[in-house]
């Protein structure tokens, strides 16, 4: 396993220093993923918009397919999310399609966007489909007739997948048994004693079809469900499925101001090493299981009385969802420290999925007349193009930051480095509101030469609360010139800043 520290102490000196003797780790860029739902304006009034003077011949909204390329979107995982559960892919292919409704979410689907969508969209966008599968309202069968259809060109599903244009097979690689199949509020939950073996069976069966496809379970950092679940089906996976939110919004949408969210940082971090744990008691210490985190967000998507269906549904109060000003430098910052954290174990962390990528709590707002680049957005758009591609194991001590008798790390560091080890890129995270934060580097991978100014790439804002909208885009990256003095850099106050070397 990838061992990095953190510490905090009040009054220290910010330092980051590179464990000597460490190997750099290659982390996976599927980490920069994203996820999409079939909830409301998502995939309808997001994504796909058949009519608009902004989308293409086949409803794709373009300037949405743009934006993902630039941001190199690696994977999209689909169509849920807890809209899964009662979905059954076979209604939304071929030419005839009916309308269904979504016991889930409580709104009528119109099916037109399904499989064979999905993976065009997916090309358009150049990234790897990933299908969650049925296993709420679904069987083993169902799951495996979904990936004859994509992965086949034998037998009923292949046949059908050919017969309705499309001969060449779709090879889906990426494959999910179940969506959050812990917890009460979905539909088609399982108990632990029933959820192993019948993802078990499930994958068998998928396995069957494909042998070479990439299978994950649902699964938490909750050793009393997952380690029932490795002990089943280990065998037959390759990922456990954990979904992280920090901020639940689900009846009341009242956010969490930047503070109480910069308090939040460290807990995916404590959330990965639980699940680290878990594998290790599993026995699984060979690294071939690696984590997935396909759904996470600082702030959880606000949707009145889901899960407590006696109440129904209040489907006015998702507009909520939409408020440009909620998505603040909080924002950014709590995802930069999510990535820096999954990098920091990119020797089990494999996949992660920003959830989700286009509207509701998206990096992307789509309205009418265009896009809202969130301040996520940005924050997904430098891990993504400015990176190196390996993760250098470092130390780093760090001054602490105090709100309402909690503490974190006042900065979040990690260092990456290219193949040849001529590029270093820092990337640092100041959580402070109000004040800049001098961080001293460690030069000896260049052999300790200190030059006198570095080349930066800022994310920050007019204050912590700034946040983009329609017409208003004050929050996006900026190059940077850093002066080097005493082998420290000035890090502005509430900032993603990049270091390049």
């Amino acid at each position: 396993m990838l061992l990095l520290a953190m510490s905090a102490t009040l009054g220290a000196e910010n330092r980051v220093t590179v464990i000597p003797d460490a190997k750099p780790i290659k982390y996976n860029p599927m980490i920069f993923g994203g996820f999409i739902e079939h909830f409301d304006n998502q995939v309808y009034g997001g994504i796909y918009w058949p009519g608009s003077p902004l989308s293409d011949d086949d409803g794709f909204r373009t300037d949405v397919i743009e934006a993902l390329r630039e941001i190199k979107m690696p994977i999209v995982r689909w169509p849920g999310g807890c809209f899964v559960s009662t979905y059954h892919w076979l209604g939304g292919v071929g030419p005839e399609r009916q309308p269904v409704f979504d016991k889930t979410w409580g709104v009528e689907d119109p099916n037109t966007f399904g499989t064979d969508e999905y993976i065009k969209w997916c090309r358009k966008v150049g990234c790897e489909p990933y299908i969650c599968t049925n296993a709420g309202t679904g069987t083993p069968e169902e799951m495996s007739d979904w990936m004859e259809y994509c992965n086949l060109s034998v037998g009923k599903w292949g046949r059908m997948r050919i017969a309705n244009g499309h001969p060449e097979p779709y090879n889906v690689k990426y494959w999910s048994v179940g969506n959050e199949n812990w917890g009460a509020h979905e539909l088609g939950a399982r108990t632990v004693a029933e959820w192993g073996p019948l993802v078990r069976e499930s994958a068998k069966l998928m396995r069957s079809v494909t042998k070479d496809a990439k299978l994950f379970a649902a699964a938490t950092s909750d050793k009393n469900w997952t380690l029932p679940l490795l002990k089943a089906a280990a065998p037959w996976l390759d990922y456990i499925s954990i979904h992280g939110y920090w901020d639940p919004l689900y009846h009341r949408n009242n956010p969490a101001p930047y503070l109480k969210c910069m308090m939040k940082t460290d807990a995916p971090e404590a959330d990965i090493r639980r699940a680290i744990d878990i594998l290790k008691e599993a026995g699984q210490t060979d690294g071939r299981i690696k984590i997935a985190y396909d759904e996470w967000n600082l702030r959880n998507w606000h949707h009145p009385w889901h899960g407590n269906l006696r109440r129904g549904f209040d489907l006015e109060a998702r507009r909520k969802n939409d408020i440009a000003s909620t998505y603040t430098m909080a924002d950014a910052l709590f995802s930069a420290c999510f990535l820096n954290a999954c990098l920091r174990h990119a020797d089990v962390v494999d996949i992660a999925c920003f959830s989700p990528i286009v509207n509701t709590r998206g990096a992307i707002f789509v309205h009418e007349e265009g896009i809202v680049k969130r301040t996520t957005y940005h924050v997904l758009w430098m891990y993504a193009n400015l990176l190196a591609g390996n993760v250098v194991p470092t130390e780093t001590q760090t001054d602490s930051l105090s709100y309402e008798n909690r503490q974190t790390g006042l900065l979040d560091v990690v260092l990456t480095r290219s193949d040849d080890g001529r590029r270093l890129v820092y990337a640092v995270v100041n959580k402070s509101a109000d004040a800049d934060a001098e961080l001293r580097l460690d030069f000896s991978m260049k052999e300790g030469r200190q030059p006198s100014r570095v080349k930066a790439t800022v994310l920050s804002g007019t204050s912590p609360d700034d946040y983009n909208d329609k017409g208003r885009s004050s929050v996006i990256p900026r190059e940077e010139t850093l002066k080097v003095k005493d082998g420290k850099v000035l890090i502005p106050a509430h900032s993603l800043t990049f270091v390049e070397l």
